[in-house]
């Protein structure tokens, strides 16, 4: 029996990556230091889990922006608007600058689309394919972590995106093209690829979490078709084939068939699939059992996973069987010994990455009857028990006013085609609106002010007359651009979940508990322990400050309760809809203070509902129902002439529009440039009843659009969305992006706005 994980993070304690790369984009250094700083990370990522004990340890997972685009790169998938730009250089590496050019645009090139890596908060780059795709192997960065890995007498196990998930995740430019029949040129260059590496290693790990969704029948037998024609390359490895983030359920009968050495299941998530899986496991196959969780902070409950393990021997020989993380171990924080201001006791219940290769270790070690980790295993029983029995878990007052909700407290006072006339008499806006999501740039500046008032080296009242000053700085900006509805930019919030996170009861943030989003984006989720409540007002004191330096209205800015849910590492000793609930009377309370003190535009961001949604189809339902209460819950308590507005982002919206519908928000923000504006097809198809802010331009893309260009997705919006329901906005929050681009883009998007206003006006 072996150990093996299925990734891990890629950023560094302290975040290295974002570091070693930022200071490149930035031209503080050259190519030659970036790759011996992202070398020295790879080292020692590997000697992390070297150290840990791991058998078998995962590589090709490390990656510069995301694991996908490298995958593209590999299979030689280069989208036309890049044909002109050196991508590969003559010995096969891949130049940087055209590497990252497809990963965040450039001046004169837009950027590859992304979008949410299955229900996680990972954004991947998502493969651009059509009828003239071909592929070709480029292996290089592949083949030199595998002797990376060697050289410290590694046994590597290369990560390789199986080729129909490739498929499943690619976007095709035209509909009418059937994007399976790839596989015909695709499988070739796998076949390739597994013959290269046959040379290097006797381990592979193929994903194919696709197979935990639900397929049709074409696609089952493509699977079985594919494979079988991989099978003479596969037969050199033990072979394991990945699957993650549900249970296999139909397609199991697809999954034991693979000619592959290992099968890995989920058992965090889909912990009843166990038994079923062994009953029909074939004796050609062996198992590797997901015990780890991948995805929460929470201590794994070892003497649980025991049990798991000792039923899955029952079945199996011990060389049939290896335990492993539940999926790659990107999606939790690195080291949890970094964390120096904890509560220790909450401290105790927690594990991050490193932490978890030690539980992995010490689960295999007990099982094979290793006596030197029995006191281990037992201090690891006791901190599960007390977990669960301490009293700071349960507060009886939150749970008594969540016993009391009532329906009316879902529903507005009034219908939107009735609250319409009050809110645009009140609001007095043009039509085509412009406005911002939320958040202004955040400078070093901002940065070292909050990094001084927590360290105490500031007092509060010299903090919050800092704050004052950049606020009003973004007021005067967005004055001057001539912006209709404006926001205070939110310097004073270092994220938008950790911000409320901090002043909301039943909340742990950290120090240093970063998670990679996309790229060198990082986001460190807090952890909900308990049940949650707030305490006083959170927002209302910075957002009245705004208003009073302006005229025009000013949004007041939340994070809805679901997006707070999902961007969390969440307590599981109680439903996730329970939770959720909890989070919206609490959000509740503020949207009332704020329309109390006058503001009359509030917008609850919730960038977070789709990703959330549950893998499988007949389980959506359920879920969306909660979660549209839990955001009703929040956003109801105001009057008919208080706008609500609320932001969505990379949401594929055709199969969740009825839902979207149902929130019942006055205004709908979405992300929308990067895909040209086709994300309106749903808002058209069910004739959405609200108004819609479809983003006008890419914020994570560092280019400046032209007037002409906003112009254009702008008359693309309103051949979907009738002009007079319809905003103008960027895609997304602007803290990423520097000032000058800031103004330029927001100047032309108001400029755009304006010239098709005024043609309007005329007809």
């Amino acid at each position: 029996m072996f150990t093996h994980t299925l990734g891990f993070p890629r950023i560094g304690k302290n975040r290295e990556l974002k570091k070693i790369i930022e200071s490149f984009w930035q031209g503080k250094t050259n190519e030659q230091e970036l790759i011996s700083g992202l070398n020295d990370l790879r080292l020692e990522r590997l000697r992390q889990q070297q150290d840990a004990g791991i058998d078998v340890i995962a590589v090709g997972d490390f990656s510069l922006y995301d694991h996908i685009l490298d995958t593209s790169l590999m299979l030689g998938l280069i989208p036309d608007r890049f044909k002109d730009i050196e991508i590969f250089k003559e010995d096969g590496s891949i130049d940087l600058k055209g590497y990252f050019l497809m990963a965040r645009g450039g001046p004169k090139t837009s950027p590859m689309a992304m979008t949410k890596w299955f229900d996680t908060n990972y954004h991947y780059i998502v493969p651009e394919v059509n009828k003239n795709t071909k592929f070709s192997l480029f292996p290089k960065r592949l083949i030199e972590e595998i002797e990376l890995a060697k050289s410290l007498d590694i046994e590597a196990k290369p990560v390789i995106i199986g080729p129909l998930t490739f498929i499943y995740l690619s976007r095709e430019d035209d509909e009418s093209f059937d994007k399976w029949e790839l596989l015909t040129h695709l499988v070739p260059v796998y076949k390739e690829l597994f013959k290269l590496l046959s040379s290097y290693t006797k381990y592979i790990q193929i994903d194919e979490p696709i197979l935990v969704l639900d397929l049709d029948e074409r696609i089952k037998r493509l699977f079985k078709d594919v494979y079988k024609e991989l099978s003479p390359e596969l037969s050199c490895f033990k072979s394991i084939l990945a699957t993650y983030f549900e249970g296999l359920r139909d397609n199991l009968e697809v999954a034991i068939s693979l000619p592959v050495s290992f099968l890995h299941i989920d058992l965090i998530r889909a912990p009843g699939q166990l038994d079923e899986v062994l009953s029909c496991v074939p004796d050609s196959m062996g198992l590797s059992l997901g015990l780890i969780d991948g995805r929460n902070v929470w201590k794994t409950d070892l003497a649980l996973a025991l049990e798991k393990v000792k039923r899955a021997a029952e079945v199996l020989s011990h060389t049939r069987l290896s335990i492993a993380t539940s999926c790659s171990l990107i999606h939790v924080p690195v080291d949890l010994d970094l964390e120096t201001t904890l509560d220790e006791d909450i401290r105790l219940w927690l594990s991050f990455a490193t932490q978890k290769l030690n539980e992995l270790r010490l689960l295999a070690d007990i099982f094979l009857g290793e006596k030197a980790v029995e006191q281990e295993f037992l201090k690891n029983k006791e901190i599960v028990k007390l977990r669960k029995i301490d009293v700071r878990t349960k507060n009886p007052d939150v749970r008594d006013r969540l016993s009391q909700v009532t329906k009316d407290m879902y529903e507005r006072k009034s219908p939107y085609r009735l609250r319409r006339s009050y809110q645009r008499k009140a609001l007095g806006l043009p039509i085509l609106p412009t406005t911002t999501i939320g958040s202004f740039p955040q400078d070093k500046e901002i940065r070292r002010v909050r990094k001084e008032f927590l360290a105490g080296k500031i007092s509060k009242q010299e903090y919050e007359d800092k704050i004052k000053k950049v606020i009003e700085k973004v007021i005067r900006v967005q004055e001057e651009i001539d912006l209709d509805v404006l926001v205070h930019g939110e310097p004073e919030r270092s994220d938008m979940v950790e911000y409320f996170a901090k002043l909301l009861k039943g909340f742990i943030t950290t120090q240093h508990g970063w998670v990679q989003s996309y790229g060198t984006r990082c986001i460190r989720p807090p952890i909900i322990f308990a049940d949650v409540f707030r305490p006083k007002p959170m927002t209302v004191s910075w957002i009245c400050y705004a208003q009073s330096l302006t005229k025009r209205p000013v949004k007041g800015m939340l994070t809805g309760p679901v997006t707070m849910l999902n961007w969390s590492f969440v307590r599981d000793d109680i439903p996730r809809k329970e939770v959720c609930m909890q989070i919206a009377l609490a959000i509740r309370d503020e949207v009332k203070d704020l329309e109390d003190a006058g503001i009359k535009v509030i917008q609850i961001d919730e960038p977070a509902l789709r990703e959330a949604m549950p893998l499988r189809r007949a389980e959506a339902p359920t879920y969306f129902e909660w979660a549209v209460e839990s955001f009703k819950l929040a956003s109801s308590c105001v009057s008919d002439a208080t706008q609500i507005h609320t932001h969505m982002c990379y949401s594929y919206f055709n199969d969740i529009i009825e839902w979207i519908s149902k929130m019942d928000a006055d205004v709908i923000s979405i992300e929308a440039s990067r895909s040209k504006m086709k994300l309106l097809t749903a808002f058209k198809d069910f004739e959405y009843p609200n108004e819609v802010g479809p983003g006008v331009y890419d914020i994570h893309s560092p280019r400046v659009p032209s007037v002409k260009e906003i112009k254009e997705l702008i008359e693309m919006a309103m051949a979907v969305i009738p002009y007079d329901r319809l905003w103008v906005n960027p895609d997304c929050g602007l803290k990423t992006r520097d000032w000058p681009e800031v103004i330029e883009s927001l100047k032309n998007m108001v400029a755009a706005a304006k010239e098709i206003r005024n043609n309007i006006t005329r007809i």
